[in-house]
């Protein structure tokens, strides 16, 4: 990142230009060479334009991709100035004086050293110039390829605030965030990782809230991700855990870029990577999986209302159906008795135990849930009546599960969706406690919740407890946790993250 910089300064100080970096092909002072060269990296590729002008006696090439720049920009903010130029008859220093201190034609523009990084450059959308005689090169932003517009969030959907929603390029997505904070402390950190895909990445924090020791240790953790291909955020996420193979992640992600400021302005760091939508954010809470930004919009009690609506239905969509079918199964007494007879009745007539039932319909469902997601929109529709019909009525016709099943089912999948980031570790619960209620009652459900509640407690996210600030308890913090006291109330507080009760990464640690 900072190659270009060293290199400057010692042409300042010495007189002289740095070499390329080892392991790096060295741009020449002959053009004929160059290209000969370049073309033997990037052999048979359809791909790579060059064009070549001649400005005076001197010869250029000018090196893009295609479908990656403006032609338009390409002309007029390159091409014609170097035409206007050649009636001067230029030599090759001064063309390159030129472009690097008389002429903006581009208000990205830097020199490069290397073939390696011409072709990194230009595959960014970057239209390389070369010049003969000259031994470095020039990249000017030409970035013209097509990419989505910018559209509603889909999975944070929301009734107040923006509707605007991250998408594939990261440009567009910096300039959402910017436009939002025009603070000189919000910083966009670059970085590439993947060792063939060059992917860019970006590191996004507010220099005065950020803890320097958490910023030390997300770099830490990024410059040993040592993939071939970054091909979306999430393949950044296991290297960002500390428990990669736990149920519950401990890096939360966003595709709303006001949401994505909001935890920034609490110390954390965001993650933006090329061509994903979403957003990775460290550390990540457990209670930040019942927040939405609508709490932000509703009057406090409505807020807290609604997630402690959401931590209700978390604990229902995993214990109901185990707690179902260990009560039916070793504890009926506990079940009021017109409730017993009508649960009795209908499993009087189905030919497996409810253990059974409740896996094999809920293996069902969930394939119909895989279904609908992966068919095309237009058929997808039609996988929830097919599954209406197969599981609610047929189903039952048929003597293979018993009624009161399906409303646990219905009940269960209805609350699953009020967490929707939490639907893979419940979806893999349910089935855990189903076992247990199955096979130890509700000393099984119990025991499995005591183990499954110690395990949340253990975790954590870049040294900071995942079940803060309800354990260890921090007061400060519970205002905007399980409850919500009102925008009015939080915004004196100024919290940062790195300060909550069992923090190991404190405020003045590992600042640079």
């Amino acid at each position: 990142m900072f190659e270009n910089l060293k290199r400057k300064i010692d042409y300042i100080l010495n007189g002289k230009r740095n070499p390329a970096p080892q392991n790096k092909t060295p741009l020449t002072s002959s053009l004929t060479e160059n290209m000969i060269t370049l073309r033997k990296l990037f052999p048979y590729s359809m791909d790579l334009n060059n064009r070549e002008l001649v400005v005076g006696k001197s010869k250029v090439q000018l090196i893009s991709c295609e479908g990656m720049i403006s032609m338009d920009r390409l002309i007029h903010g390159a091409i014609e100035p170097l035409m206007k130029l050649s009636d001067l008859d230029p030599s090759p220093d001064e063309i390159r004086d030129f472009i690097m201190n008389k002429s903006i034609m581009s208000q990205e523009q830097k020199e490069i050293y290397s073939l390696e990084e011409l072709l990194q450059m230009i595959m960014s959308g970057f239209v390389a110039i070369l010049i003969d005689g000259v031994e470095i090169g020039f990249v000017i932003g030409m970035q013209g390829f097509n990419f989505r517009s910018i559209s509603e969030p889909t999975n944070e959907a929301n009734e107040l605030g923006s509707k605007e929603a991250f998408v594939e390029a990261i440009r567009i997505n910096l300039s959402m965030i910017r436009r939002r904070a025009k603070s000189p402390n919000l910083r966009f950190e670059p970085a590439n990782i993947g060792v063939q895909s060059k992917t860019d990445v970006c590191l996004i924090y507010l220099a005065d809230r950020v803890s320097h020791k958490l910023l030390k240790e997300v770099r830490k953790k990024l410059s040993k991700v040592n993939l071939d291909m970054i091909l979306d955020s999430s393949y950044l996420r296991p290297f960002l855990e500390n428990h990669p193979l736990s149920l519950f992640s401990s890096v939360g992600t966003t595709e709303r870029p006001d949401t994505l400021l909001g935890k920034i302005n609490e110390g954390r760091v965001a993650i933006l990577v090329d061509g994903s939508p979403y957003a990775l954010i460290v550390p990540f809470l457990f209670s930040e999986n019942f927040k939405s930004f609508d709490d932000y919009a509703h009057r406090p009690y409505f807020a807290t209302f609604v997630r402690l609506l959401k931590y209700l239905s978390f604990y229902i969509s995993f214990l109901l159906p185990g707690g179902y079918v260990a009560i039916s199964t070793f504890h009926p007494e506990l079940l009021p008795h017109a409730l017993l007879f009508s649960v009795a009745a209908a499993e009087e007539t189905t030919p497996f135990s409810l253990m059974i039932e409740a896996i094999f319909i809920y293996l069902v469902f969930e394939i119909l849930r895989e279904a609908g997601i992966r068919l095309p929109s237009a058929v997808g529709h039609t996988i929830g009546i097919v599954g209406a019909l197969v599981i609610g009525d047929a189903a039952v016709n048929a003597g293979l599960i018993g009624a009161p099943m399906v409303m646990v089912v219905a009940i269960t999948a209805i609350c699953a969706f009020c967490v929707p980031q939490l639907y893979e570790p419940i979806m893999l619960l349910r089935f855990v406690f189903i076992i247990l209620g199955g096979v130890g009652g509700l000393f099984g459900v119990s025991l499995g919740a005591v183990c499954v509640s110690a395990k949340i407690c253990s975790m954590n996210s870049f040294h900071i407890p995942m079940t803060a600030p309800l354990s260890p308890l921090d007061y400060r913090w519970i205002t905007d946790s399980v409850l919500f006291a009102g925008i009015r109330k939080l915004s004196g507080k100024g919290l940062k993250i790195q300060n909550v009760s069992g923090s190991e990464i404190k405020d003045g640690e590992g600042d640079e």
